[in-house]
C-alpha cells in the first residue's frame, strides 16, 4: 500500500508544469508551453546595404567560368559535352584529375552538374563534378563519342563494362 502511495505521489510530481511569469500556451493542449520568440534586429551596417555587393560579388561567376559554362553546357552550343564523351577534369582538390566517361549532365544554370564514371584497380569510380564550383580549375574534352548516343543517361554502363570499355577506346 505504501509503495502503491510513493508511486502516484512520484508521478503526480514528475508531470506537473512549472509556469513560466509569462505562459504562452500552446492551443491544442494545456500542458504544452512554447517560449515566446525573442526579435534580434540585423545590424546597422546590413541595414544600411553596406556589404551586400561584396557578398554578390563573390558569390557570381568569374566571366572566364560563365564562358567555360555557356560552351560546354548549353544545349544550343556546336562544342558541348554529351553523354558518352571522355572527359578530364582538373580540381584543386585531391583527386586533382581525373578523367573518365560522361554518364549523365544535369542542366540547372549556375546548379548544373555532370557524373563522370572510370574504372580504377577493376573498381567503377563515380565523381560528380559542378562546374561552377570554385574547386574546378579546367574542363577538357579528350574525346566525343564516334555517334550519337540513344539516351540521355548513360547508367547502363555501370552493368556492363564491355560496353564501357568500347566507348573509352
Amino acid at each position: 500500500m505504501l509503495s502503491n502511495t510513493f508511486f502516484h505521489a512520484r508521478r503526480f510530481l514528475s508531470t506537473k508544469v512549472s509556469l513560466p511569469s509569462a505562459p504562452v500556451i500552446y492551443p491544442f493542449s494545456k500542458t504544452a508551453l512554447t517560449p515566446s520568440p525573442t526579435y534580434t534586429s540585423p545590424p546597422a551596417a546590413l541595414q544600411e546595404g553596406k556589404g551586400l555587393m561584396e557578398f554578390i560579388q563573390k558569390t557570381l561567376l568569374s566571366p572566364e567560368k560563365q564562358a567555360m559554362l555557356d560552351k560546354l553546357f548549353s544545349r544550343r552550343s556546336p562544342n558541348r559535352i554529351t553523354p558518352g564523351s571522355v572527359v578530364t577534369v582538373v580540381s584543386e582538390q585531391a583527386p586533382t584529375v581525373f578523367t573518365g566517361i560522361v554518364l549523365s549532365i544535369r542542366r540547372r544554370g549556375i546548379d548544373t552538374s555532370f557524373l563522370l564514371r572510370n574504372i580504377i584497380n577493376r573498381t567503377g569510380v563515380e565523381m560528380q563534378y559542378f562546374p561552377s564550383s570554385p574547386h574546378i580549375k579546367e574542363i577538357r574534352v579528350v574525346r566525343r563519342p564516334a555517334k550519337r548516343m540513344r539516351r540521355a543517361k548513360l547508367f547502363y554502363l555501370r552493368d556492363s563494362p564491355q560496353k564501357m570499355s568500347m566507348l573509352a577506346k
